[in-house]
This record gives structure tokens, sequence and C-alpha cells, in this order.
């Protein structure tokens, strides 16, 4: 929802606060495939493990009634099927499993009103509040130290304050998987990268796959292109310019291109299925994030390889049931393939015959027998 009226957003989230005390939670959809996951948390200088909560059988409006979380959405908000979608099936099981309330803003289509949708969940006295993306560093920095009594947590950067928790995640181990799928998938030995907006975090994915291609064949040639550059982030929310690039790499031999853009990554599935038909042949697209095979349409699902799963649904359920257990630990907490943070899809069944080799690699990355590289290689 967006609500730009600051008084009006103000009694919206009073009236579901007081609501939230004499009954059960407001929303309720479909729960997170997997919610078991250990998290590796680094705070004030110290490493420990922590275990995300396994499946419970808490009643909504119980253990959680009377807590309002509030979940700042990055460009496209809930629906973009990619990104936030994950978080928000991690705010839903929660909501099912403790019974709390939600009050859930997205930014303008430009992002620019990012830390004023911080300030209202802020200002209403919720005490939980997330900012889905990296995006929302600078405004967490700016409004996390004028509300302390406020629990913040952000997804994908690192926030360094007494009342923030920073979920990260090892994207280019995920990426490398994939990666590798592309290569012992690919025919024409050539292979795509469609990035939503270049900057730091994106380039962790672009690298894991590339790493992860080279594995498979060296001699891999591997096209890169990214949709907007800083500070316009409208390439995590553009189809029409993810297929547009995607289209331009099939058409230059690439036979499967992998995306890390948001929802522009439902351009790149519509151009595999359009350059596949127009030339008698099929080519691959790689979703991101979440099983994109679950959430595509059925015409589009027959080109879909596979997806890197990035468990931002695992992250956010689990800092909820922290907070609502009263364990709630500001600092950064790591979600790597070892704790099952990220991973792979294997919907559709295009990859069976390729799992084991890739559960050999991710074998060796767990054991550090294979590092890979946050960065592109020149």
């Amino acid at each position: 929802m967006k609500l730009k009226n600051r008084t009006l957003l103000v009694l919206v989230v009073f009236a579901m606060l007081a609501a939230a005390c004499g009954t059960s939670a407001t929303t309720t959809t479909a729960a997170p495939a997997t919610t078991a996951a250990t998290t590796t948390t680094a705070a004030t200088g110290t490493t420990t493990e922590t275990t995300a909560p396994a499946e419970t059988t808490t009643t909504a409006g119980m253990m959680g009634e009377g807590i309002t979380v509030g979940m700042a959405y990055d460009i496209g908000g809930r629906g973009d099927k990619s990104f936030n979608d994950s978080a928000a099936a991690g705010l839903d099981k929660a909501v099912t499993d403790f019974g709390i309330a939600t009050q859930e803003l997205e930014p303008s289509s430009g992002g620019e009103n990012r830390e004023e949708n911080l300030r209202l969940l802020s200002e209403a006295g919720l005490p939980l509040v997330f900012a889905i993306g990296f995006a929302f560093a600078d405004g967490v920095t700016a409004t996390a130290p004028d509300y302390p009594d406020t629990e913040y947590a952000i997804v994908d950067s690192v926030v360094d304050l007494p009342n923030v928790a920073s979920l990260t995640f090892a994207e280019e181990q995920g990426s490398f998987l994939v990666g590798a799928a592309a290569a012992l998938k690919s025919t024409t030995g050539k292979i795509g990268f469609v990035g939503g907006v270049e900057v730091d975090l994106i380039k962790k994915f672009e690298a894991g796959y590339e790493a992860g291609a080279k594995a498979v064949n060296p001699d891999i040639e591997i096209q890169v292109s990214y949709l907007t550059q800083p500070p316009d982030f409208s390439g995590f929310g553009d189809p029409a310019k993810g297929k547009e690039a995607a289209l331009a790499m099939y058409q230059q031999g690439a036979d499967v291109v992998y995306h890390a853009a948001g929802g522009s990554g439902t351009g790149v599935f519509q151009a595999a299925k359009e350059y596949s038909e127009s030339n008698d042949t099929h080519v691959w697209a790689i979703g991101v994030d979440s099983d994109q095979y679950l959430t595509a349409g059925a015409d589009l699902q027959p080109y879909i390889l596979t997806s890197m799963l990035k468990r931002v649904d695992v992250a956010v359920y689990s800092t909820i049931s922290d907070f609502v257990h009263g364990n709630f630990t500001p600092g950064v907490h790591v979600f790597d393939l070892k704790v099952d943070g990220v991973g792979y899809a294997t919907s559709g069944g295009f990859i069976d015959d390729i799992v084991p080799t890739l559960e050999d690699y991710k074998a060796k990355i767990i054991s550090g027998d294979i590092v890979v590289p946050t960065t592109p290689s020149e």
C-alpha cells in the first residue's frame, strides 16, 4: 500500500495497534517453504551461531498479540514476484505463527521517500521496523538514532547502530551454483547476466555466476548488462529493459541468461520465451531471490532453468521470532550456504540430471575448498 499522508498513516497504524490488543493478526498468507536455518551472527566484534526457529504450532493471536511489525519494501513492493515477495513471505509466516499485526509501505517509483516511510512507521510507535534493501542504508542510519526504542532490521546492508540488525547474504555462493548450472546446460558456450543496477551488491551475483560457470568451462563467454546506474534504481522495476537486454544476449548466441534485477526479471523470462518461439529453439533464463518458477505464468515456466534462492523470508521470519521471544540481537547476521541462507531451485525438473554435480560444488564451498569471489574478474 502507498500512504503519503503522514496523519492518515499514523491514525491507521494506531487503529491497527488497538485492534491487535484484542484480536489476531490482520494479514495471513502462504508461509515460506522452509523456515529452519542457522544464522551466523557477528555483533560487537564477536561471532555466534544462532538457529532460526523451525516450524512452530503457535496459534495466531497468542505470543505476538499486541505487536505490530513495520515493513518498508523497496521499489515494486509486495507483488514483485522476487525480492520483496520473499520478505513478505517471511512476514506472512510470522503473522500466522505468532499473531503479530503488520504495517507495510512501499516507496514511490523512484524510491525518493524511503526514509520518509521509515519515519512514518517509527513515529507510529512500531517496535520493530524492517527496511527491505540496501538502498535504505542512509535512511536507517538517519532514522534509527532518533527512535532508540525501536528496533530496526535492514536487508542487504550493514548499519552499525545499537538498535539495528543487518541481515546479509552470501549471494556469490548461490550465484556460483546457478553459474555452474548455466555452463553445464549451455550448448553454445555463451551465457549472459542481467543486473538491475550496477552496484557492489549486484556485482556479488555477477562474480559468483562467473566463477561457477568458469569452474565448469574456463573458456565460456559471459555477456554482462546492467539496466541502470545509481542513483537511478529503476533497473529493479523495468521489465521492458530486462527483456531488451536479454534478447540482445540471446541474439548474440547466449542460451542461458541469469538475472539479478528484481521485478525487471519478468522481462528476461519473456525474452527467453519470445526468442525460443521465434527461432524454433530453446533458450533458458535463471531467476533470483525466490523460486521464480513457482510465481511465473505457465507460459514462462518452461524457460526458467532454475533460480538462485536468497532466503530473505528466513531472515525476516527469524528476526521476528527473535524479537517476539525477547532475543533480538543487533549486529551483522550472515546467511550463507552453510545455513541454507542461499541455494538453488529444482522446480520444473530441468536440472535434475546435474544436481549431483551442483551438490558437489556446494559441499566444496561449505568446506572452504572453493572460495567464491565477491567481485567480478577484470
